[in-house]
C-alpha cells in the first residue's frame, strides 16, 4: 500500500468509507496489483495503469484507462476521452462489487 494513497484516502473525511472500500476490492480481485500516486490522484497498475479514483464534492469518480476492455452493457461508463471513462460512485452503498470485480479483472490484463 503507498502511503499518499493512504494519506488521500485518510484525509477524505466524506468519502473516506467508499475509497476504502474500492481500495479494497482493487487488492482482493488483482493479484500483483501496485498502487502510485500520480495526478494528484491514486493510481492502480499492474504491467500498465488500469484503473484511479479521485474525490469530487458530492461523489467518487473511479476511472478507467483502456475502457473498451470492459463489458458495460448498462452504458454506467461516463466521459467522451479516448482512451478513458468513469463512474461516479456517491457513497459505499452504490459500489456493485461484482460490475466492479469483473471490471478490475478485465482492465487489469
Amino acid at each position: 500500500m503507498h502511503p499518499q494513497v493512504t494519506d488521500y484516502i485518510n484525509t477524505s473525511e466524506k468519502h473516506k468509507e467508499t475509497l476504502e472500500a474500492l481500495r479494497q476490492l482493487l487488492h482482493d480481485t488483482v493479484p500483483g496489483v501496485t498502487e502510485e500516486f500520480k495526478w494528484s490522484r491514486p493510481v492502480f497498475r499492474t504491467e500498465k495503469d488500469f484503473a484511479y479514483f479521485k474525490t469530487a464534492k458530492a461523489y467518487v469518480t473511479l476511472g478507467f484507462f483502456q475502457f473498451e476492455k470492459l463489458n458495460d452493457p448498462n452504458g454506467l461508463l461516463e466521459g467522451t476521452g479516448k482512451d478513458m471513462r468513469h463512474i461516479k460512485i456517491k457513497n459505499v452503498q452504490e459500489i456493485d462489487r461484482e460490475l466492479l470485480r469483473d471490471w478490475f479483472e478485465a482492465a487489469a490484463v
